[in-house]
């Protein structure tokens, strides 16, 4: 067994881990606390200051502001201020100057500076003060004593308030070293008691680091004499944490070994029943990309025989060899497509690679996983038709409706003749957009099925004829209605509001579409237990190609001249999803420049018997 040397041993480690985290947590403390301490003795020394200065400010004002003053009865304005702030001058404030807004000095507080009084100064901070019209303060070093002061310029009013005039300045300096001494000593005294903690902690991180090391040792030496075949020799367990846990896990592990092995075998096994049930097909290929396993989902995939299929190169089998060699393939991040549809079967796969290789980075081997996503390219090619034309049938009325108010902006509306002509033209537009997201809303109620029908038993023909009525005295157009209803009574179980939805909707288009002195033919007859309804009429009719399409989303044969009807595009595609709700069918017969006739279906009851009065 090897030998740790000291200093690469864990024991060294967790001590000098446990010591340096200590004196990093110290001197955070130290450094926070000293620096939040300094702090607070400026702000304290500062406040101090500051509150003498309000009380003795008031007193400098009044002086300042005494209008005929007589030099021969009353004293001078120096006279005056000295006393009040030579009183005012104690402790640690080394000098007071009293100073005009001419920056002239009237007097001060250092009876050995007094000559000073009656000249001008040129005090910097005195001049920011007054530009500022508030107290300025900086720390400066003293140029004879060698110490710190602070100094501070605190402009005077003339009155008390915002709207105050500038009349002078009062210039202070105060001894702020003994604020430092005071941090520097604090300091001093937390240095040692920090010093002496670490003396404890590493005695204790010693103690400590020896408890967790001790049974880490006992593992090691577990751990190596499994690792040349000994499983009789048990480890010492210590305690019931963690550690102590460990070792109970490691005498665990002997047996867990012996019986991984007899189970490898049974999950071999287990793994191959696996591949042979998996809906996905799964492909294995050797180092050098030959097919060494495919699965029975596979091969129906791929419509191939596993003999023929054994030993070919991967790209071969799934058809891309002209495209990647088996070195791409081990390289490809992305999974890849693959269309292997028939005319009579569509089938779309993706394949996913993965790469089987060594700690080491040799490739032992690539595995290639089939899932069949026909269903899902269908799904989403769908999606993105209907998303692009629902943003089609959005772009149009909102460009138009820019497009004008765009133009009443730029003064349209000041044209009386033009202006209600734009705004009509947006109503419009604006109302198409409405009815588009509504039969958007509608086709999505239908298609999650957030619907209920309302059923009630009603007789067709009069329900028939009450829509048709309704159209035929509210035409402008010049068109014939021709009704062929038998007179026998059908009564149908429906919704009667979506089904004339249905039928409104149905012979809207006809009338759209008939020109003036067409025919719309209104028709029922009856095939074994179902009416058959007819609506016809004389259009320009549906080329035969498109017939079949007339009932998909947004579809239209005269896109322009639809749009320009105020269409959606998704009247029949809610037709037919409320037809079929009701059992029943919708198809379309047209012949291009002759007509078109919308038929449908709906399960009946016949009146025998007087049943239904």
């Amino acid at each position: 067994m090897q030998k740790v040397s000291f200093f690469k041993s864990i024991h060294v480690k967790l001590v000098l881990i446990y010591v340096l985290l200590i004196i990093i947590a110290l001197q955070i403390i130290g450094l926070y606390f000293s620096q939040k301490l300094e702090e607070n003795l400026k702000d304290n020394f500062r406040d101090s200051i500051i509150q003498r200065i309000d009380l003795v400010q008031y007193s400098i004002r009044k002086e300042m502001l005494k209008k005929d003053r007589d030099p021969e009865v009353s004293p001078t304005i120096q006279q005056s201020l000295y006393p009040i702030i030579r009183e005012f001058a104690t402790g640690d404030i080394n000098e007071i100057r009293v100073i005009d807004d001419r920056n002239k000095v009237l007097a001060t507080s250092d009876i050995s500076n007094q000559s000073i009084v009656g000249q001008r100064g040129n005090h910097e901070i005195v001049n920011q003060s007054i530009a500022a019209k508030t107290e300025i303060d900086k720390i400066a070093l003293d140029a004879e004593t060698k110490k710190r002061v602070w100094i501070l310029a605190t402009p005077i009013f003339d009155s008390v308030g915002p709207n105050g005039k500038i009349i002078g300045t009062i210039y202070i300096e105060s001894n702020i070293e003994n604020v430092f001494d005071q941090v520097n000593d604090i300091n001093r005294i937390f240095a040692v008691g920090t010093a002496i903690s670490l003396v404890i902690t590493i005695i204790l991180g010693i103690l400590i680091a020896r408890t967790i090391t001790g049974p880490i040792s006992d593992m090691r030496k577990q751990a190596q004499a499994m690792s040349r075949g000994n499983f009789s020799r048990k480890v010492r367990v210590y305690g019931d944490d963690e550690i102590g846990q460990l070792a109970i896990a490691f005498n665990h592990l002997t047996n867990r070994l012996q019986e991984a092995q007899s189970t490898t075998e049974a999950e071999r096994r287990k793994l191959a029943s696996v591949l042979t049930n998996m809906t996905d097909g799964v492909i294995a290929t050797d180092r050098k990309g030959r097919v060494i396993l495919i699965n029975d989902p596979a091969l129906s995939f791929l419509k191939i025989s596993r003999d023929t299929t054994l030993n070919r190169p991967i790209a071969s089998v799934l058809g891309l060899e002209k495209e990647y060699s088996f070195e791409d393939l081990i390289n490809t991040k992305e999974s890849v497509n693959l269309d292997i549809s028939t005319f009579e079967h569509r089938l779309i796969l993706r394949a996913n690679f993965s790469v089987i290789q060594k700690e080491t980075g040799f490739v032992n081997g690539l595995i290639t996983v089939l899932h069949d996503i026909t269903e899902q390219e269908k799904i989403e090619m769908e999606r993105r038709e209907f998303v692009s034309n629902v943003s089609h049938e959005l772009r149009t009325p909102l460009t138009t409706m820019r497009s004008y108010l765009e133009a009443l902006a730029d003064g349209a509306w000041k044209d009386e003749q033009i202006a209600p002509t734009f705004l009509n033209v947006t109503q419009t537009e604006t109302e198409r957009m409405i009815r588009l997201v509504n039969d958007l809303l509608q086709l999505s109620k239908m298609d999650s099925r957030e619907y209920t029908l309302n059923k009630e038993f009603v007789e067709f023909n009069k329900f028939f004829n009450r829509i048709i009525d309704r159209f035929e005295m509210s035409k402008s157009q010049k068109v014939e209605f021709k009704r062929y209803l038998p007179e026998e009574s059908y009564f149908v179980e429906i919704d009667t509001d979506k089904l004339t939805q249905v039928i409104d909707n149905i012979i809207s288009n006809a009338m759209k579409y008939s020109p003036d002195g067409g025919n719309i033919r209104f028709g029922v007859t009856v095939q074994e237990n179902l009416l058959k309804v007819m609506i016809s009429d004389d259009g320009m009719g549906i080329p035969k190609e498109n017939v079949g399409r007339i009932f998909d989303r947004f579809y239209r044969v005269d896109r322009a001249r639809a749009r320009s009807m105020g269409g959606t595009g998704l009247g029949l595609a809610i037709a037919k999803e409320m037809i079929e709700a009701h059992g029943g069918n919708i198809w379309a017969e047209s012949e291009e420049g002759v007509g078109t006739t919308i038929f449908f279906t709906l399960p009946y009851e016949l009146d025998e018997a007087g049943e239904w009065d």
